[in-house]
């Protein structure tokens, strides 16, 4: 327990954090050469896949998808202005398909690279791919 009063979560190790960065290094040289743009680190600042190393314990490799700003901000305000869930306007469910299909993508291009990879917790990652480990 912290001192204050509740339990943190435990962070890998420096080692399980080594073999992560090395397969992050990996997921992202196989996303380039499928011809998407991605980029290593919290944010690339444009659209594509950004691979990240979450050092939790449970934590691993992370990839998420970024479409340009102009399409999540409009997604965005208007969710924030409060919308129907029942009827959602087109700009939403198309933000929604795009990350959709993007992440499947991702999933089946790193699949066929040979990489052991599944589609994130949703609760905590949203719509990433958590990227386990290889195949080959």
């Amino acid at each position: 327990m912290s001192e204050n009063g509740f339990d943190l979560p435990a962070k890998a190790t420096r080692d399980v954090m080594d073999r992560r960065e090395v397969l992050a290094d990996r997921t992202c040289e196989a996303l380039l050469q499928a011809g998407l743009p991605a980029c290593r680190g919290s944010s690339q600042g444009g659209p594509g896949a950004t691979v990240q190393v979450d050092p939790l314990a449970d934590g691993g490799v992370l990839v998420e998808w970024s479409t340009q700003e102009k399409l999540a901000t409009a997604a965005v305000n208007l969710l924030e202005r409060g919308v129907d869930p029942s009827n959602l306007p087109h700009t939403i469910r198309h933000y929604e398909t795009v990350q959709t299909c993007m992440r499947d993508a991702i999933l089946q291009i790193l699949a066929s690279a040979g990489f052991r990879a599944e589609r994130a917790e949703a609760h905590t990652y949203g719509s990433a791919v958590h990227v386990r480990g290889f195949n080959l």
